[in-house]
Order: C-alpha cells, then structure tokens, then sequence
C-alpha cells in the first residue's frame, strides 16, 4: 500500500510537470503569433492580399493608395447621342404664329399657335429656316425663337400646302449654328434617331426625344381642304421618337447630328403609341430650294378641274361618262381651263384619264404623283382617255404652275 502511494505520487509529479511545460508552450505560441499580427498587419493593410506577386510597377501603384484615403471619380457621359444633340440642337428654333384679332374696334397680335424650325443656311446677314406649313398658316407676323431665348422677326419666303413645308427669311446676325443636311435615302429600319423641337410651346423648348425608324416611305393620306376627300398621299419616315404638338417643324437627326426629315405630325389615337411621322429631307430640299428662291413650288400645270371615278356613283359612270362596264376606274375631266395646255391638247369636259405615259391612273392622287414627282415644267405628257365610251390618246406639253 505504501508502495502504491509512493507510485502514485511520483506519477503526479511528473503530470503536473507535464501540464506546466504544455501551458508554458501554449502561453508562448500565443505571444509569437500575436506579435507576428503586429507585425505583418501594417504590411496587409498597405498592400492588400493578393494571390499573385506584384511586379515593381505594380508596388509602387500599391503602395501610393492608402485604405483611410477618399477618392473622387467623374464619370464621362459623352455619347454619340450626346454629341449629335450638341451638333445640331441650337439650329433648332422655336416658332410662334400671332394672327390679328379685333377687341373693340382695335387689331390686336394674339398668339395663335407655337412649332419649330430648323436654321439650315445662312448668307451674308440673312438666315434661312425650314418649317411646316401649318404652323405659320394664316400667321399675321411670325417670330422665331433661338435656343438661347433671343427672339427674332420672320418673313415668310414661301409656303406649300401639299408638302406642308414652309421657308421663313430672318436677320443672321445672332446666329451662329447651321444645321448640316444628311441623306435620308440611306436610312435604314432599326437606325437611331433623334427628334429636337419645343413641344407644347417654350416651356419644354429644346426637347430631346430619342428613337428609331420604324418605317420607311409611308404614304399617309391628306385632307388638303378638309372635305373630307383625300387629296393627296404625304411620302414620311415613321419613328418612334416622341413627336408631340409643338415639335412639328422641327428636327429628326441621325446619330451623326445630321438632319434627315422634318418633323410633321404624329398619329393620335388613343389606341396607337409610338408612331411620329417626318418629311425626308431629300424630298423636302428641292421644295425648300423653290420656296427659298421663287416663293411657291415650280410645278407642272395641266388647267383642269379632277374627280375621281370611283368618287361618282356607278349610274353616271354609264349615263354622263359613257364608261364601259369594266371600267371603273379614272380620273374624270369636270372642266377644261381656256388656253390651258389641256385645251391645247385637245382634252374636253367628260373625258376620262385613265393612263399617263403608260402608266395606269386610278385616282386623282395618281395623277398628281405622276405629275408632280415624275414630271417636269416644259416636258410632254402622253395620256389616254375614254370619250364617249372609246379610248383616244392625245400628247400635252406641260407648263407651270398654277396647283389644283
């Protein structure tokens, strides 16, 4: 038993050794690791941890930046949509159409509607600028509004109903920016666009709407005189850019600041987002060179009253233009002009055109498509029509310029 005391003893000695050397270490593997954080922390913080080793170049770059250090970053938001804008938004005017009413015996100027133009040449200290028709239709005095607020007196060089353009003459001596003419015949479906005008009047002036072509050469038919006949298919680009009242007259740019159409109308209906129209601007410059330079469009003119055949009822096709029943189709002469170049050729009252230069004539919009995109003042104009139920053919020498 003493024994066994004696071993037992001896045996707790030597784990209480034990548990001492292992405290010991443990307590000094504490020490060396927290000095090894001390240490090593200045050197993370400054260099980051990274899974890679840096070259020279790298740790310089490195050590410059500091984790306390705030930086400020200017972010570059110069697009092509932003250059294009800048380019051509101060070309871009707004206009004002003040019509003379009477209050009291007196003639009073009173604003009656507000568009936009677009400023596209300037010579000596004159300035040109292309609009719509209708936004200076019936203006009394007209004034133009420049981008930075300066307002201006306009002269009106000449209008047109049928393209609905229009060319206004201004003092150039507070203008600086001329907008550039693109190529609207390399237009392409999907291309980006820009419209800039002054929807709903100087409020919202210089408004930026951006969008694409969604279409190209659409016919959208006209009431020129509001009778409720068709008298005309306007040829447009359609796009998607936001065109509301007041940006009519304005610009539609491209992505290189490039006017590429007139803007002109929208569709409005409730049912129908999104559809904005404009004039091609290859269409529109030879008109805007005859408004600018003549006054009025040089159009070829034949000296007779229309009526399309299929406006009149089938009764009278028979009866009065002696039509054979297969022909329903035409346009019909309802009165010849004294000394007109239709006189001359020998066209009289009832005759009925049914083909211009082997081209077939349906209605009075064909004829005046024909006439008016594929002919020219001085050319001959080959037609045939039915008279007293039998086809004749005469050949006109065309003149200018009275429109009908």
């Amino acid at each position: 038993m003493g024994y066994y005391d004696q071993d037992y003893q001896e045996r707790y000695k030597k784990q209480k050794g034990n548990r001492g050397g292992y405290i010991l270490a443990s307590l000094v593997g504490v020490i060396l690791g927290a000095l090894l954080v001390v240490i090593a922390l200045p050197q993370l913080l400054n260099y980051d941890v990274l899974p890679y080793s840096l070259d020279d170049e790298e740790k310089n770059e490195v050590e410059e930046r500091s984790p306390l250090q705030s930086e400020t970053v200017s972010v570059n938001v110069e697009t092509d949509i932003t250059k294009a804008v800048e380019k051509a938004a101060d070309a871009v005017v707004g206009i004002t159409n003040i019509q003379a009413t009477s209050f009291w015996g007196n003639g009073q100027g009173e604003e009656a509607g507000t568009g936009s133009g677009v400023i596209y040449k300037k010579e000596g200290n004159k300035a040109f600028v292309v609009t719509n028709h209708h936004v200076i239709e019936g203006a009394n005095t007209i004034e133009i509004t420049l981008a930075n607020g300066t307002k201006i007196p306009a002269t009106l060089r000449g209008s047109d109903i049928w393209t609905d353009l229009a060319v206004l003459e201004v003092d150039g001596s507070e203008i600086e920016t001329i907008a550039e003419f693109g190529d609207s015949d390399a237009l392409r479906t999907g291309e980006p666009v820009i419209a800039i005008g002054n929807p709903l009047g100087p409020t919202f002036s210089g408004s930026v709407t951006q969008g694409i072509i969604s279409g190209l050469e659409r016919a959208i038919p006209v009431d020129i005189d509001q009778n409720g006949v068709v008298d005309w298919q306007a040829e447009v680009l359609q796009t998607d850019a936001a065109i509301n009242p007041g940006n009519s007259g304005g610009a539609l740019i491209n992505i290189a600041g490039q006017v590429i159409g007139i803007n002109s109308m929208k569709i409005a209906e409730s049912a129908v987002e999104g559809i904005g129209l404009a004039i091609p601007i290859n269409y529109a410059i030879p008109i805007i060179e005859d408004l600018e330079q003549v006054g009025e469009v040089q159009r070829p003119y034949m000296g007779i009253e229309l009526q399309s055949v299929n406006e009149i009822p089938s009764y009278y096709q028979q009866e009065a233009l002696k039509l054979p029943k297969d022909i329903n189709y035409g346009v019909a002469v309802m009165r010849v002009e004294p000394n007109s170049p239709a006189e001359l050729a020998g066209l009289q009252e009832l005759d009925v055109i049914v083909e211009m230069d082997g081209e077939k004539i349906t209605d009075v919009i064909d004829l005046r498509k024909h006439l008016y995109n594929e002919k020219d003042i001085g050319e001959s104009l080959t037609i045939k029509v039915y008279r007293n139920g039998k086809i004749e053919e005469t050949t006109m020498k065309l003149t200018g310029n009275r429109v009908y």
